[in-house]
């Protein structure tokens, strides 16, 4: 289950062990995740991702996969942040290294996200009519184009973090 350590009221969502995803709401429907009669499933598609993230077509518009590792993730929207958490001895621990880690990243190249709203995260080997009856996340994003970002950060010597930040773009 969604892990809630209290801190601020974060929810954590983690998968069985492939990648998670955000997909915007409004094409969740689209989402076979790892069912359906295809020999390459969506699911497939998400796990072809090479790095920290990456997008996949799903419907009129597309889905951002965090890849490289099925590290239980949450949003903070005061960083427009998707938290990674690799390591810590706490929840605690990891989201007050996350400024630090935000200040000092060397971040991977952006690309490039038009989202049509709202999006809702898990894991990607559920079908998205499924994912509310899952562990998901619902992050409220505003339509427009988003530069995305990632990157790990060792904000402490026992504490390490991915971060996928989103900056929305002028329209």
């Amino acid at each position: 289950m969604a892990r809630n350590d209290d801190v601020g009221a974060v929810e954590w969502v983690e998968s069985g062990g492939g990648p998670l995803i955000a997909i915007p709401e409004t094409v969740l429907s689209f989402w076979a995740g790892a069912d359906g009669d295809e020999m390459y499933s969506d699911y497939d598609r998400a796990c072809d991702v090479d790095g920290y993230i990456g997008l996949v077509p799903v419907g009129d518009t597309r889905a951002l996969v965090l890849g490289d590792e099925p590290a239980s993730t949450s949003f903070l929207p005061e960083h427009s942040t998707f938290v990674r958490w690799c390591a810590a001895d706490s929840a605690e621990e990891l989201l007050a290294g996350v400024p630090a880690a935000l200040e000092a990243a060397v971040w991977e190249p952006d690309m490039h996200w038009n989202v049509p709203g709202p999006v809702v995260l898990f894991d990607a080997a559920w079908p998205g009519t499924a994912s509310t009856r899952t562990e998901h996340l619902r992050v409220a994003l505003e339509p427009g184009r988003y530069a995305v970002r990632a990157t790990y950060a060792e904000p402490g010597p026992e504490t390490w973090v991915g971060l996928v930040q989103l900056r929305r773009l002028p329209s």
